[in-house]
């Protein structure tokens, strides 16, 4: 069953050259929206509970990037990771065929710590949650898009669910999780504990003691979530359990009966992969819990992909000269990401209707709407 994608590498775990001559410095693409992009990063305790991957723990730490819409562009962009979490992310995929600091080196076009910009409880928040064993870099790419165009974008980090978090202080924590078997409990356990992760960011983000200088900015009543792979299915988790969620996007994570027996009534979006998530896919999990999302839904399927499609991966990928098998480009499935994610958005949340969600679009052919 398809987990997450193992950064720029193919299913066989090996590294395939391509053609294409390797960018001496990767980079994402530019956000299409017109305002600038301020991001900060924010470090987070839960006291109520312990570490459910670290016996004996006594909280729950985690770290947070916020991009939101910047007043101005200005000063440095943000790094995309550290060396050294590089370093222990591509030694945990693997991969040798890379300098170690490779991901450190990837441009990005976030301003680090910009004011942000706007009117009091004006901008929408959407969470971010990337896939088990990556971290929430991965998203960035998305969550610049969506903070340029005037949402407040949260990525966690689920600690000990990555290879490297690291936190004030240069303290690291690696992936407790990846010494345990990855049977059905396992991910249920990781489903619900993400769940308690994202209910915690939320009230530490518009609660009465936010833990950022901008959340002020936020408009409490409009929050959605997206996810890549274990981040996709713990939306589902997260919506069920926090009312407050008002719609949620799955891309391509198995979601093994998570939505609840008497279903789901707020909007969601199912967006994966031909091969793994068209409807008889190979991964049966998606008809089941589809029977029970009762509100408003689509199942989108995006043609040339694989599972890293959703995410900065395949895109890096290609840059580094690195075959990942999708025919799609990563710049191409990045696009198509982003805009799809913020045409769900854009719809319920700012109420403006987005015909490409009801019908096949001749701008995005290799979007396919399975069903609704």
């Amino acid at each position: 069953m398809k987990l997450a994608c193992a950064a720029l590498v193919i299913t066989a775990g090996l590294l395939v050259p391509a053609p294409a001559q390797a960018a001496d410095v990767p980079r994402l693409v530019r956000p299409t929206g017109h305002q600038p992009v301020g991001t900060t990063a924010i470090h987070l305790t839960d006291t109520s509970r312990p570490d459910p991957w670290v016996p004996g723990s006594a909280a729950r730490e985690l770290m947070v990037t916020v991009w939101y819409p910047a007043a101005a562009p200005g000063g440095r962009h943000a790094r995309y990771m550290s060396p050294r979490e590089s370093e222990l992310y591509l030694a945990g995929k693997r991969i040798t065929d890379l300098p170690a600091d490779t991901l450190s080196r990837v441009r990005t076009y976030a301003y680090l710590d910009a004011r942000p910009a706007g009117r009091a409880r004006s901008l929408p928040l959407v969470v971010l949650s990337p896939g088990y064993t990556q971290p929430r870099g991965t998203l960035t790419g998305l969550a610049e898009d969506l903070a340029s165009h005037g949402y407040v974008v949260a990525g966690i980090d689920h600690t000990h669910e990555t290879y490297a978090v690291t936190f004030p202080g240069g303290r690291i924590a690696t992936c407790a999780a990846c010494e345990l078997t990855e049977d059905d409990a396992f991910f249920r356990k990781l489903y619900a504990g993400r769940a308690a992760d994202v209910s915690f960011v939320l009230d530490r983000l518009t609660g009465p003691r936010p833990a950022w200088r901008g959340s002020s900015l936020i408009d409490a009543s409009r929050i959605a979530m997206s996810g890549h792979s274990a981040g996709g299915a713990s939306a589902i988790a997260a919506m069920a359990g926090d009312c407050r969620i008002d719609a949620g996007i799955d891309m391509d994570g198995t979601t093994r009966g998570i939505v609840p027996s008497g279903g789901l009534s707020r909007p969601f979006l199912f967006l994966g992969t031909q091969a793994e998530h068209s409807p008889g896919g190979r991964d049966v999990s998606w008809d089941d819990d589809w029977k029970r999302l009762t509100g408003w839904r689509r199942w989108i399927v995006m043609a040339g992909t694989v599972h890293g499609s959703f995410t900065d991966l395949t895109l890096l990928a290609d840059q580094l000269g690195i075959d990942l098998g999708a025919t799609t480009t990563g710049t191409r499935s990045l696009e198509l990401t982003r805009r799809y994610n913020r045409a769900f958005f854009d719809q319920h949340l700012r109420h403006r209707p987005q015909p490409l969600l009801d019908r096949a679009s001749p701008r995005f052919p290799e979007m396919v709407i399975a069903a609704r």
